[in-house]
């Protein structure tokens, strides 16, 4: 027979310890069925131990460790599953139930095994989204513990980050990753259906004649070449982002001028031109390729990751503009009649980084009152640069079907007719609009994009 006692912290903690490897219960006299079990290392957990009205053996049912949980918070909880068990129900089916309950992150790993990857091209979007937006408040979540509220404030939170269009994305995989699962029979409803998105237009931002000299001069100085030769490949092929990322060398043919894209976003292969300066960076890059037997690759721009290729940009992108924003800064504090110097090592090399270096400018700038504005290039992002080829295209004159051809988009207006489209009017059309870009840029002569294709 236990012991009962009347709980207080004080008889609590003098409990004296059982022997070794034994465990011992100690009744609450004031509130029925509540315990405490001791072991012999002095673990002291609350629990409560009787019989659901109308069952058959008694349930014990765990409520938490002592003192984490304390003795009024205790004897509450044990009156809220005593009662329980009066009605007949039993709490510890209950807490056995909850247990086996799915998680977001097990209806995810359904969708994506069974939906995403078997039909779906952008399935690594997804995978991507939700590691970055939903894994962390959501993943570990059981199902009965996420309502619209949840999903709603979760859409308002990355929305108030600045990234509208991103959580009308992540809501939008979130009410498919739902949908599917209720087709399936997992769950019952779509707790993220009728959540309002936010309002987006259509994004028409490209590199402007006054930005091109700009982004050249500082992507010529971006110190990793597989970072900016992705760069300069996608402004010269307009290719969209994941398929530059993973070109390998089997797709390219340097004689024929041509990359062969076996499968893309849209579905369907595509022929690239590749005009002579894309060619001259790819020559770089092969002969290094090739010179290295130990570490060839197939991919045009290998990585030591497990993708074997280049497979995150974002901070190389990011360095493009502070660097320029550097530049800018600069010129402006020198013309103002001051210096700005970056900190050297006694040997002559760079003493910080170039985060520091743009940090100590700005400080500068702002204590000399120098206007700003227009120093850093604005919201310019990465797809931009397949923007920007397709937007130069119809500056020099190309007609939408060849800039649709040339981008490899599908609308069924217009699908016809460019199937109809050979690749020379496309490359025609790629190489104007390409000079056009350079005369702009002050690269006009095919040289000086040969020697920032080699600049290492």
């Amino acid at each position: 027979m236990a012991e009962r006692l009347n709980f207080t912290k004080a008889a609590l903690d003098a409990l004296p310890l059982p022997a070794a490897g034994q465990r011992v219960a100690v009744l609450d006299a004031k509130a029925p069925g509540l315990q405490l079990r001791l072991t012999s290392s002095g673990a002291k957990t609350f629990c409560v131990f009787r019989r659901v009205r109308g069952g058959g053996s008694p349930e014990r049912v765990t409520l938490g460790r002592y003192p984490t949980m304390s003795i009024e918070q205790a004897r509450r909880r044990a009156s809220e599953i005593t009662a329980a068990m009066e009605n007949g129900t039993n709490p510890a089916e209950v807490l056995r139930a909850q247990k086996g309950e799915l998680t977001f992150g097990d209806l995810f790993k359904d969708y994506l095994d069974r939906h995403a990857k078997p039909r779906k091209r952008s399935w690594k979007d997804d995978e991507q989204r939700y590691q970055q937006y939903l894994e962390k408040p959501l993943g570990g979540k059981k199902l009965s513990a996420i309502n619209r509220q949840a999903i709603a404030l979760l859409h308002a939170n990355i929305t108030k980050s600045g990234h509208p269009a991103v959580a009308n994305r992540v809501l939008a995989l979130t009410s498919s990753i739902y949908g599917r699962c209720v087709e399936w029979g997992l769950v019952e409803s779509n707790p993220a259906h009728g959540i309002r998105r936010n309002p987006e237009k259509s994004r028409d931002r490209f590199l402007q004649s006054s930005e091109l000299p700009r982004f050249f001069t500082a992507l010529a100085e971006e110190p990793n070449p597989t970072v900016r030769d992705y760069f300069l490949l996608s402004l010269l092929t307009g290719a969209r982002r994941s398929n530059v990322l993973a070109m390998r060398w089997p797709e390219v043919s340097l004689d024929e001028a041509v990359w062969r894209i076996p499968d893309t976003k849209n579905g369907t292969p595509q022929n690239v031109p590749l005009l002579p300066e894309a060619i001259e960076i790819l020559k770089v890059r092969k002969a290094a390729n090739e010179q290295d037997k130990e570490k060839r690759s197939a991919y045009v721009l290998a990585s030591y990751g497990v993708s074997g290729h280049l497979k995150e940009p974002k901070k190389g992108w990011q360095r493009i503009f502070d660097r320029d924003e550097l530049r800018q800064l600069t010129r402006l504090i020198h013309e103002a009649g001051r210096k700005f110097e970056a900190l050297k090592d006694a040997d002559g090399n760079e003493a910080e980084t170039l985060t520091a270096a743009l940090a100590r400018v700005r400080v500068l700038a702002a204590k000399l009152k120098i206007d700003t504005t227009g120093t850093r290039i604005p919201d310019l992002r990465i797809h931009d640069l397949r923007r920007t080829l397709g937007s130069w295209q119809a500056k020099t004159g190309a007609s939408l079907a060849i800039i649709g051809k040339s981008l490899n988009h599908k609308n069924m207006a217009t699908t016809a007719i460019y199937a109809r489209l050979d690749i020379d009017p496309v490359r025609e059309s790629m190489a104007r609009a390409t000079s056009a870009m350079l005369v702009a840029a002050g690269m006009n002569k095919p040289a000086k994009v040969v020697k920032l294709a080699k600049t290492s």
